[in-house]
């Protein structure tokens, strides 16, 4: 029976896939001259972004805007599609998605969020039961190019708390799962109930959410 007022909120890269998937989907997308040229362009972002002078989001959007270029959105979306079908089941933790499963044969809502694009995510997420995605998104000009910058902020960090309390608005969940693997996923998995990180320890069992709170 389904319970709403529980939610598993899940970081995909790392997380669910064992790599970064915005990597291997512009590779896969561009070609490996293009991506390599791409990098080198944008590398005073990219450095300026490892250093922590610049902000995250500033140097993914140049990268992307080196490497995509002004692609049309129903050009992305078509290589999205391919690489959803083509190259990301092999990138994919098999014990991943049967926590996934096994939130939701529980009737929990699952919610996806990751600072990887909505471009992709959407597709795959809906292959697999997957209520909500919160992600990065790209923006597009008038004539449906993509534009070199995203909509909204990067989704990672405070950003991807942000958008999950605007997700649930006001109904807040009773009981809030989150699976992580690095920096990012802090804030999310403090805001948490029952939280997991990939490298502190073995993938917890799922508990009796509601056991576990009234013995709290």
């Amino acid at each position: 029976m389904r319970d709403a007022s529980i939610i598993a909120a899940f970081d995909f890269d790392g997380t669910i896939s064992t790599t970064d998937t915005l990597r291997v989907f512009v590779r896969d997308t561009v070609g490996t001259p293009r991506f390599v040229a791409s990098a080198v362009l944008a590398s005073p972002w990219l450095i300026g972004a490892a250093l922590r002078v610049v902000d995250r989001g500033t140097a993914k959007a140049a990268f992307l805007r080196a490497s995509l270029g002004a692609r049309t959105r129903a050009q992305l979306e078509s290589d999205a599609q391919r690489f959803i079908a083509q190259r990301l089941p092999r990138l994919l933790r098999p014990e991943m998605l049967a926590r996934l499963r096994q939130h939701r044969a529980m009737g929990h809502r699952i919610v996806l969020v990751s600072a990887s694009p909505g471009l992709y995510l959407r597709l795959w997420a809906a292959s697999v039961g997957v209520d909500a995605v919160l992600s990065t998104e790209l923006a597009y000009d008038e004539l449906g190019r993509f534009a070199g910058q995203f909509a909204e902020p990067n989704c990672w960090g405070p950003e991807k708390v942000r958008r999950l309390e605007a997700w649930w608005a006001a109904s807040p969940p009773r009981v809030l799962f989150v699976y992580g693997d690095s920096r990012g996923d802090k804030e999310m998995a403090e805001r948490a109930d029952f939280a997991w990180i990939r490298g502190q320890g073995k993938l917890m069992p799922l508990p009796d959410a509601d056991a576990s709170r009234r013995a709290s």
